[in-house]
């Protein structure tokens, strides 16, 4: 939610005003409703909700709103419709939340959870729910009919994956105007799997409580939670950790090489467009991406002069500016989580043919990450405007991709980023950036597929520079 236009903001008002409807019926005199277990569940809600943090294990990470959903699930098992979405409440508006507009986004996850946990509670009652849990009975009938008991339990969690999804999905589309059909991808697979681990737990905890031991036995649960809460925020500290040792290194080049600065995060970007349509799993997405970020942080051990020299190359020079992958390499080798992403910082500049450096690899021998971090290189360096050089047209750029795929490049990959960028666009760099930082002119100016126009940028020099198979001295700066 960017801002809340007026579409979104309906939206909104009316989740909230069928939420409201969700849970009227529990407040209503001759409702039934077991206002000790709501009261409970509700106040184990707000208290796992209200920090929004681990404070048990010191961490300083923190956990969303929804980090509790066994809770919620175990509400939706334990209680009537109207009493389980009541206790979403409380919980769903006092937590934290990560950006503006923090009331309307508020409103938005109240009602949400409230529809959701109120669906998954109707089926689980629609399917005898209540009665494979143990009933209201006392002695050997309280306890719970298992394994018959994880069939509604698991219904019901497969709703609540649904409805929430499908919320989830809703809203991105009123807020955030995204296509309808990129708004829900990846959604439910990725939300699924977990949600069915939170059923299960969700259940765990019902069955306590309906036990001969009662609701305190059914906190035993929390602490897993606590502990799975913990070990995700000390994911998420060193994975927050990662990314600022790569945004630093990037930075210093940045400093360094002005003419190609933002190349490096347009590279990796580039190369994880590449990456999903030869369709890598999501690991190895983030190690490429980390990979087409650092592949020029070598050029730290090059001197300033030869970065910023304005006119040509000595041999001298050139060779110096080649040996920038084998210092990336160097500089990177001990950061272990790099992983792949070490060896195409060393070879993205190796070539199809073998006549490519720092060691001539040739074919299969060029790592994958490395033969796609090449093409990713290129590309950008084509169609990005210079001080010493305009860019070329992305239809123009990926022509000549398309010429040197079998010499110079990995004709897969430069197929994957022609079907990327007529599928998702590409916007090329038209900021004039030189050796000093003098000038600086940047345009907005992008394209949204092949047939795209022509970057605009200052006039380029007449020897075709910007090609792969055909560089000047400024271009193998990049």
């Amino acid at each position: 939610m960017r801002a809340t236009r007026g579409a979104a903001r309906a939206y909104i008002l009316t989740a909230a005003v069928v939420a409201l409807s969700c849970v009227l019926p529990a407040l209503g005199t001759g409702a039934g409703t077991p206002w000790a277990t709501v009261g409970l569940l509700t106040g184990l809600y707000l208290v796992c909700e209200l920090p929004g943090r681990c404070p048990f294990f010191g961490s300083s990470v923190p956990i969303g709103a929804g980090s509790f959903f066994p809770l919620l699930l175990a509400a939706a098992f334990l209680l009537p419709p109207a009493a389980a979405a009541l206790v979403a409440l409380p919980g769903s508006l006092v937590g934290p939340v990560e950006a503006p507009p923090a009331t309307a986004r508020r409103v938005w996850r109240t009602a949400q959870l409230a529809v959701t946990v109120w669906a998954a509670s109707s089926v689980h009652g629609l399917l005898g729910g209540a009665a494979t849990l143990g009933g209201t009975g006392t002695g050997p009938d309280r306890l719970p009919d298992l394994p018959y008991a994880l069939l509604p339990a698991c219904a019901a969690a497969l709703v609540f994956s649904l409805v929430l999804t499908a919320l989830d999905g809703s809203i991105l589309v009123a807020a955030e105007r995204l296509p309808v059909r990129r708004a829900w991808s990846g959604l439910l697979s990725r939300s699924l799997g977990p949600h069915l681990v939170h059923g299960l737990a969700g259940l765990m905890m019902a069955v306590l409580w309906r036990g001969p031991y009662g609701p305190l036995s059914a906190l035993i649960v929390l602490l897993p939670m606590y502990i799975s809460c913990w070990v995700f925020a000390q994911y998420h500290r060193e994975h927050a950790a990662h990314r600022a040792t790569i945004r630093a290194l990037v930075q210093a080049v940045d400093i360094k090489d002005t003419y190609t600065r933002g190349h490096s995060e347009r590279v990796g970007q580039a190369s994880v467009l590449i990456a999903r349509e030869l369709g890598m799993d999501q690991g190895r997405l983030e190690v490429l991406r980390f990979a087409g970020t650092l592949h020029d942080v070598g050029k730290l051990g090059v001197p300033t002069r030869v970065l910023r020299k304005d006119g040509p190359l000595t041999p001298q020079e050139r060779r110096v500016i080649e040996l920038h992958p084998e210092y990336g390499h160097e500089i990177v080798r001990g950061i272990g989580f790099l992983g792949e992403a070490r060896a195409a910082i060393l070879h993205h500049h190796e070539r199809l043919d073998g006549s490519g450096y720092p060691y001539g690899l040739s074919g299969r021998e060029i790592p994958e990450f490395a033969r796609v971090v090449a093409v990713a290189d290129a590309f950008d360096a084509m169609t990005s405007t210079r001080s010493y050089r305009r860019g070329r047209p992305v239809p123009a750029a990926l022509e000549e991709l398309e010429r040197c795929a079998g010499t110079q490049f990995d004709p897969q990959m430069v197929r994957a980023l022609v079907r990327a960028v007529d599928r998702h666009g590409w916007s090329a760099a038209t900021v004039v950036v030189t050796a000093d930082e003098a000038i600086r002119r940047p345009r907005r100016e992008g394209t949204t597929g092949r047939g795209a126009g022509a970057v605009r940028g200052r006039p380029g020099p007449p020897d075709g520079s910007g090609t792969p198979g055909l560089q000047t001295s400024a271009d193998r700066r990049r």
